[in-house]
Parts: structure tokens; sequence; C-alpha cells
């Protein structure tokens, strides 16, 4: 098997896991190459000639698999997302192992799903994104998290959500597949996977096959005002999916536009984009190919 491998160097807390899963893999007669880049090499010079390998490995955060999924997407080439960033929800809204050999293993049971990307298009800027994507409250805490990841991991976050508890509000004028509808709020989310840290779920159900984005529009006044929905979300895990209360509503849609006044920066998959509204967004669908494990198949299948 002939195994293309991106490393992000400056993902996560650079412990090695990569160089294990390449042990683990590697058999007689195949051919594993290594690339790499800081940040500083664009990916996508380091996928010219991808389609000469049987599949890609992703080794860094959310925002490294998003982007080299973009990059693939509608090839068919099938992606191993390597959880080597420091939040890593694709890995695990997709009930895969974090293990090296275990993911050593997954790529050779060769079980995979078409799973949907949104593209989002934000001054000029095309962006891919797997997990979700929005503007506002999301994207000042992954901006403030930034500086931190590597010293407090996923604790970054909730350091930074603890240091902005009263966000910017704005007004918002959404078009969600030529419906327009307008509100008030901290931010709003286009969410393809559901699941965030600490297993919280931002909806109910976890669809990212179905064509569609669901839309969460924060309505809270303040930071707190989001606690009972984030309570909820925890109480999904058991069973009892309670409401999310009058702080978070929730539409469906194919293509979205959103404009805000004053206008709130934009992230995907917890990357800040320095960049601010409107944007536009819409569903690529089934367009990324992903190595699943036997419990993620039957989650999506």
């Amino acid at each position: 098997m002939k195994l293309l491998v991106i490393n992000n160097l400056a993902s996560g807390l650079g412990d090695g896991g990569i160089y294990d899963f390449v042990r683990s893999f590697a058999q007689d007669d195949d051919e594993v190459c290594l690339r790499f880049t800081d940040g500083t090499t664009d990916v996508r010079d380091l996928l010219g000639d991808v389609e000469t390998f049987d599949a890609v490995v992703a080794s860094g955060g959310d925002g490294t698999v998003a982007t080299i999924s973009y990059c693939l997407a509608n090839t068919g080439i099938p992606i191993l997302p390597f959880p080597a960033g420091t939040a890593n929800l694709l890995t695990a809204n997709l009930a895969s192992p974090m293990e090296p050999h275990a993911l050593a293993k997954l790529v050779r049971e060769n079980r995979t799903l078409d799973f949907d990307l949104g593209e989002m298009e934000v001054d000029g800027h095309r962006f891919g994104f797997a997990i979700m994507a929005g503007a506002g409250y999301d994207a000042t805490i992954m901006h403030g998290a930034a500086p931190a990841k590597r010293l407090l991991g996923s604790m970054a976050y909730f350091s930074a959500a603890i240091a902005n508890p009263l966000p910017q509000k704005s007004h918002f004028k959404l078009e969600l597949d030529g419906e327009t509808l307008e509100s008030d709020g901290l931010g709003v989310l286009l969410v393809n996977f559901s699941k965030l840290q600490f297993d919280i779920a931002v909806t109910h159900e976890n669809e990212p096959r179905d064509g569609v984005f669901d839309v969460v529009i924060l309505k809270a006044q303040n930071a707190f005002e989001l606690i009972p929905a984030l309570l909820a979300g925890l109480l999904d895990r058991g069973g009892e999916f309670p409401n999310r209360t009058d702080s978070l509503e929730i539409h469906q849609a194919h293509t979205v536009r959103l404009e805000a006044d004053p206008p709130m920066e934009v992230q995907y998959d917890g990357e800040p984009t320095h960049l601010t509204t409107p944007f536009t967004a819409h569903v690529l669908r089934h367009a990324a190919r992903f190595y699943v494990s036997q419990e993620g198949y039957e989650l999506f299948a």
C-alpha cells in the first residue's frame, strides 16, 4: 500500500505519535511517504502528486484535517484524520480510536464512508471545514485559545471562554436557502459534526451526511446564559435529550449567508481567520472519504 502522510509540526503537543503509527502500519512492499509543514509551507504544495497514493494520513489538528479534506474534496481518495492536535474533534465525532496502533489497523481494514464538507467564502477567501464554522463568540474563543493550546491543551478553550464572559452581541441577517430571517445574539454556528470538547453535543443529532447544516444562533445576552444549553448537551450522553433552551435557535439549510451588525470574526474548525462577516457557505455533499471504525460505520452508514 502506498501511503502519503502529511504531518503538521505546529499542531498539538508534538508527541510523535505519527511515527508510532508508521512503524505499526508498515508491511512488506509498502511505501510510506512523510511530508512536513510547520505552517510555512502550504499544505496544498505537499499534495501535488496525491493521486499516485492509495490514501492520505492527515496528521495534525482539526484545521489541518479540514484543509487536506477540502483539497481532496470529491477525489475519492480516503483520508485518515490522525489526532495530533489539541482537541481532535473530528476523530471523536467519527468514533475513531486515538491510539496510533489501533489507527494503523483501521487503515488496513479499509472501511470508509463519504461525509459532507462545508465550503465558506469570506472577503474573497475560501475555506473548507468538516466539523463546524461560524462567527462571533466561537471565533472569539478560538482566537483567545490559540496562544495557550500547547500549554493547556483542550483547557485552553475553556480558559478563553472564561476570559470572555461578556462577548460582543450583534444583529444578524441570515439567508437560509433563500429564506431571510433576522435575530440578535452572540454568534452563529454552521454545524456538520455536532460534538465539541468534553463530548458536548451542540444539537441532538450528529448527521454529517445529510446534505444540510444545522444553523445555530447563539441568542444569549452573555456567556453565562449559554450554560443551560451546555448542560443540556451533556445530558444528551445519558439519552435524556433535553431541549437546548431559549439561548439556542436551530435551523437547517444547505446554503447560508450571514451578515452581522457590528461585524463578527469568522472561524472554521477551530482556526480563526482574522476576517469578519459577511460570509456565505454551502454543503459539499459526500465530498470527503474518511476511514471509520466499525462503531463509526454503524453510527453513520
